[in-house]
């Protein structure tokens, strides 16, 4: 992108962030969907003649000159086509034309009124933005999200025995790890990367109101569902033949809820780590050349993982309207769903855009162990948990409110519990159990927990 479209672009998107979310752009820009759809255009003619055998054999160097449509599309093209769309206010109809003017200079002049034959324009549209979503979902987000969780999982092995204070409510409650933390976003974010991966896109070519009456009527002798099916196959697409003229969205909104979830979990995580660091129990490196603030020389800020929390907010917005708008459709079909759907290149874009964020905000990241230690030191009262769990096991009455009067609003040293001991009617088995008790040992098995979590 030239420097003056950089700063004048409407969006950060396409501006600020242009670098950063580029790759997006060969799947879901004017340009990219535009070739997709003569992708599917000369595809489908090519299937007319070699599955439907409605149009005559191709030798091989018109399936060349066809392919070569679809290989060398260019931004001159591109620009055709939108010449032609100035005219026709109809896109579908304009790549239509532009195809029909290619192929008469060929020697495919006469198949030319195969082009488009008994299609509905949404059977095109749907057929790109499904393959747009599929391969952006393996190119581009699964990789970016895979760097999180190669980080997290280096994350949680390094600080597995790491003892940190945790809180409920705000407040000091019993000792975690730092490593555990980390894993439990990995273990949750594991699951949700599976489903992403797994899910598989429906389209459709099933006609102006999904009934494929066109084709039909033309070419009854065809088994047009069997031929779509295929069709909708070869491209590695799940055929759904009970439609309108649109496809019922619910399979698209299935994968923008789980990254819907995804983002949400790592709104969660940002926000997590930004406490952390306001805390001091993280430190972000400082990068030379970098400034914090415009007046305060000392300031290294967590702006990686605001950045992010911004832009999964932006991307979960317009991934909670896709869920509102898109299984809605006015009888067989209205327009309204075609600009939203335009959009998706915006909600991948700030997606991608937070993903990139946050690998890089855990780059920086490292843990100040010594700050998380002296703060469970000042807190020997986040043991109260386990040492009146023990009294009861061993079967001293009114164990917790003993550990309530010793505990509760009130910050203890570890002279003040090991005082407390001392004063209990128990055996000395016990007492000694007590004594071992400390914060900084009070882990539970979150090693063990994160050995499940990160296991090869």
């Amino acid at each position: 992108m030239l420097a003056d479209e950089f700063l004048s672009a409407l969006g950060p998107l396409d501006g600020r962030y242009a670098r950063e979310t580029a790759p997006l752009r060969d799947y879901f820009s004017e340009f990219a969907y535009l070739r997709q759809r003569v992708r599917v255009e000369i595809d489908y003619l090519m299937a007319l003649s070699r599955d439907a055998q409605l149009v005559r054999p191709f030798t091989d160097s018109e399936i060349s000159n066809l392919q070569s449509l679809i290989s060398g599309f260019s931004p001159a093209d591109a620009g055709a086509i939108k010449d032609l769309e100035r005219t026709t206010r109809h896109d579908v109809k304009a790549i239509e034309y532009f195809l029909r003017a290619r192929l008469a200079a060929m020697s495919l002049g006469d198949v030319i009124e195969w082009l488009h034959f008994g299609l509905t324009s949404e059977d095109v549209n749907i057929l790109a933005q499904a393959l747009a979503l599929r391969d952006s979902r393996d190119a581009i987000l699964l990789p970016a999200l895979d760097e999180i969780l190669a980080r997290l999982t280096a994350l949680a092995r390094e600080y597995k025995s790491t003892p940190m204070l945790a809180r409920t409510h705000g407040q000091p409650a019993v000792p975690t790890t730092l490593g555990k933390e980390f894993a439990l976003f990995l273990a949750r974010l594991n699951k949700l990367r599976a489903i992403l991966h797994a899910h598989r896109f429906e389209a459709k070519l099933t006609g102006a109101v999904g009934n494929l009456n066109a084709l039909a009527a033309a070419a009854p002798q065809i088994d047009w569902l069997a031929l779509c099916d295929a069709f909708i196959r070869a491209y590695d697409l799940e055929p759904n033949p009970v439609t309108t003229q649109l496809l019922p969205f619910d399979n698209w909104l299935r994968y923008f809820d789980a990254l819907r979830l995804t983002n949400s979990i790592l709104i969660d995580f940002a926000q997590d780590v930004w406490r952390y660091i306001s805390d001091d129990y993280l430190r972000s490196r400082a990068v030379a050349g970098e400034v914090g603030s415009s007046t305060m020389p000392q300031k290294v800020n967590p702006i990686d993982f605001e950045n992010a929390e911004g832009n999964l907010g932006v991307a979960n917005a317009l991934f909670a309207h896709y869920a509102q708008k898109l299984p809605v459709s006015r009888l067989q079909r209205d327009l309204s769903d075609s600009t939203v759907r335009r959009t998706f290149g915006a909600a991948l874009g700030h997606t991608l855009l937070a993903y990139i964020n946050l690998a890089r905000g855990l780059d920086r990241i490292e843990a100040n162990e010594p700050a998380m230690r002296a703060d469970l030191d000042a807190h020997w009262e986040v043991i109260a948990e386990g040492a009146q769990t023990i009294l009861r096991a061993a079967g001293v009455p009114n164990a917790y409110e003993s550990l309530k009067t010793l505990t509760r609003g009130k910050n203890i040293t570890e002279s003040d519990f090991h005082t407390w001991i001392e004063t209990l009617a128990v055996d000395e088995t016990v007492k000694a159990r007590l004594r071992a008790l400390s914060p900084s040992t009070y882990i539970g098995l979150a090693e063990q927990i994160v050995e499940k979590v990160v296991k090869p």
